[in-house]
């Protein structure tokens, strides 16, 4: 999952690939191989009982909470130098320069602070980040609605000889900064800019009320759960805790009452989505869009989303589980929406042996970070180096950090893997943007860092950290948003790496599972962590065949949530509640039974980072599935085209328009039969992969 941070306009995107004229960097000999360093136990800071603090990311205020505050005060302080610049400087090139510049300012505190607001162990500087978060997002805002900054901007685009004069990237940036006024309401009078500063603002605190609520645990009192199911849960005191759906658990009941109780509605959190929704509503009227959604889906792959429709599979998938539920509980055989994650898990052990505690042994993290290092030194020319933080850089002792270095270009960027379960954690896995790369104007590079955040279990005595294959492509999956990041070699940070429409982020990262699921590359790493023996071609077939078991259904539940998410920012107001509306969606594009006195809706935290925008998921799959067949299947580690994903979509980030890059990669121009096609032939089961199993 990437994190999309909270901030637009100035506080959000970077442009065209610079390779060339950028200084390699130096590499260091205190870097040490990646995958020893994911196996051995960390070693905490170097024992250093008179050096300097660094602070968080190397940065000297952040070694306490208090320099958010400091930080914070430093950003705005430039940014009004800034503005008078970019007010006082003649249109040109130059304008978009000091445009990039006022953002990588608010951007270098926000990001930062986005992350450690959520993932920081210390109540003080989670709160002390909050607060950055807010100060920054309420001057984007005031920044994205002042006057004289726009017609700055505004004079250098209306001048046709200038723009013509302009290279692609300078003018997509220019023209992405525009988008982001207008957006914003700056054509309205003063009182109405007003009044959108205050309601982005407030969609800023709700939103982060809402993404709060969401992971907020329900509890129970004691007595009202059957005795013989309560150690599933929790206990506190006379209550039973409820934190999360438990959907693998195999006893029904246990899941049912999960189910049940943990989406339990909650009066605020209902109350604090209404609001988000109305308010989304209110901005986008305001500046000229008929809905949210119309306003969100501007410069997107698609336009509008790409639905599909999978009733006829999902359909075969429900009896499939259906069945199976009547084999092992035979008095209660209908299908609720609790259970197609179980029981789907027990139809692809069943009919493939893929039992994950078989895989585990294999997958050690060690191993699969040198996997990693593997494929993006053949594919792309990279290598992973573990570097020691310095006192104070990291927030917990086992975070481990990355150099990411290129065969001839030096050292690229930093990886800080914060990779293991701890109290308080966020339990999703997420690619942060630190900082982003940019092109400065001493002509060095300012080199993007970021974090990839996981929730592994930690190594025990006898064993390093075992990943399951689940986990095993969550970490591919997370480190193509990295490669993202780091090969995003644009010249402004305001469209660098990742920050690019909401469709096309997720393609590198989908693309990487791809990797993760073909025999050629796993056979590279995976290892049984104790006698060094392969893992058996045929179990690698049978876990790709297996993740086709019942895949209509999960996808045709991504079709629901994408469909629920076009509703909920649709016409407004809204025909009814949005648990009714939920009730119809569900029914009518999912197929299972609403079940009474329940509100998913409260617990979809994606209607917050992918507002109107959730069907990116299934039109970054498609793209990412013609780019796996197209060019890597018949060799996942062929050089030319590793080269070639690099120059035609890695490396532009957000500057050029998404469908050029697809183009670029597939050499052809892609319908939407097409995208819609490759969704489906990847529910196809691959007959080949029999023959090989068998042979």
């Amino acid at each position: 999952m990437l994190c999309v941070g909270r901030l637009r306009g100035f506080g959000a995107r970077a442009a065209g690939s610079l390779q060339a004229g950028i200084r390699a960097r130096r590499v260091s000999t205190s870097w040490s191989p990646v995958g020893a360093a994911f196996n051995v136990k960390p070693q905490g800071s170097r024992l250093d009982l008179f050096g300097e603090r660094r602070g968080l990311f190397g940065v000297p205020e952040l070694s306490a909470p208090e320099g958010f505050h400091i930080a914070q005060e430093e950003a705005l302080r430039k940014t009004e130098l800034l503005v008078d610049r970019a007010c006082s400087t003649p249109p040109g090139p130059q304008t978009v320069l000091i445009f990039d510049e006022l953002s990588d300012s608010l951007c270098r505190v926000a990001d930062l602070a986005d992350f450690v607001k959520i993932a920081h162990p210390e109540p003080a500087f989670r709160e002390a980040a909050e607060e950055a978060c807010r100060s920054i997002g309420t001057m984007v805002e005031k920044l994205n609605t002042n006057v004289d900054l726009y017609q700055s901007l505004q004079k250098l685009l209306a001048d046709k000889k200038l723009v013509d004069s302009l290279d692609p990237e300078t003018r997509r940036v220019a023209e992405l900064f525009m988008f982001d006024f207008e957006i914003s309401g700056i054509h309205l009078d003063k009182e109405k800019r007003k009044r959108a500063v205050d309601l982005n603002v407030k969609i800023l605190d709700l939103s982060s009320t809402f993404l709060m609520g969401t992971n907020f645990p329900n509890k129970i009192e004691k007595h009202l759960l059957p005795e013989h199911i309560r150690h599933n849960f929790t206990s506190a005191g006379d209550h039973i805790i409820i934190d999360g759906l438990h959907a693998e658990a195999p006893d029904d009941l246990v899941r049912e009452a999960a189910y049940k109780i943990f989406l339990y509605p909650n009066a605020g959190q209902l109350k604090c989505l209404e609001e988000l929704l109305s308010s989304r509503d209110l901005l986008a009227k305001l500046v000229g869009y008929s809905t949210f959604s119309h306003r969100a889906l501007q410069g997107t792959i698609a336009k509008s989303p790409v639905m599909i429709n999978l009733f006829r599979r999902t359909r075969k998938d429900f009896a499939m589980i259906r069945e199976m539920k009547m084999k092992l509980n035979p008095p209660n055989s209908e299908v609720m929406p609790w259970d197609p994650p179980y029981y789907s898990g027990v139809i692809r052990a069943e009919r493939y042996n893929i039992e994950p505690s078989l895989y585990c042994p294999f997958f050690s993290l060690g191993a699969c970070m040198e996997g990693l290092n593997i494929l993006l030194n053949r594919l792309l020319g990279i290598s992973l180096y573990a570097e020691q933080p310095a006192k104070g850089e990291v927030w917990s002792e086992d975070v481990r950090k990355l150099a990411v270095v290129h065969e001839s270009e030096g050292l690229l960027g930093y990886i800080y893997c914060d990779f293991f379960q701890r109290a308080d954690k966020p339990h999703q896995d997420c690619h942060f943007t630190i900082r982003g790369g940019r092109l400065k104007e001493d002509g060095d590079y300012q080199l993007p860092v970021v974090v990839l955040m996981l929730n592994l279990p930690r190594s025990s005595r006898s064993s390093p950290t075992l990943l399951t294959p689940g986990m095993m492509e969550n970490l591919f999956h997370e480190m193509g948003h990295a490669m993202h990041s780091m090969l995003g070699r644009t010249r402004y940070q305001h469209v660098t790496g990742t920050r690019c429409p909401t469709d096309f982020a997720e393609v590198p990262s989908i693309l990487m599972e791809y990797f993760a699921n073909d025999y050629r590359v796993v056979n590279q790493f995976a290892r049984h962590y104790q006698t060094g023996q392969p893992l058996p071609k045929n179990m690698v077939s049978r876990l790709c065949e297996s993740k086709k078991v019942c895949a209509a259904a999960d996808m045709q539940l991504q079709v629901f949530y994408a469909t629920l998410d076009q509703i909920y920012h649709g016409k407004h107001p809204l025909r009814n509640s949005t648990t009714d509306i939920l009730k119809e969606t569900q029914e009518k594009f999912y197929g299972l039974p609403y079940v009474p006195n329940t509100a998913w809706q409260l617990r979809f935290s994606h209607l917050v980072g992918y507002g109107a925008k959730y069907y990116s998921y299934l039109m970054s799959r498609a793209v990412a599935s013609m780019v796996w067949k197209e060019c890597f299947l018949q060799d996942p580690f062929n050089r030319a085209a590793g080269e070639r994903y690099r120059r035609e979509m890695l490396a532009h980030g957000g500057g050029r328009e998404p469908m050029l890059m697809v183009e670029g990669m597939l050499q052809k121009c892609p319908s939407v039969d097409d995208f819609v096609s490759a969704l489906v032939s990847d529910l196809d089961l691959d007959f080949e992969a029999f023959l090989m199993d068998s042979e």
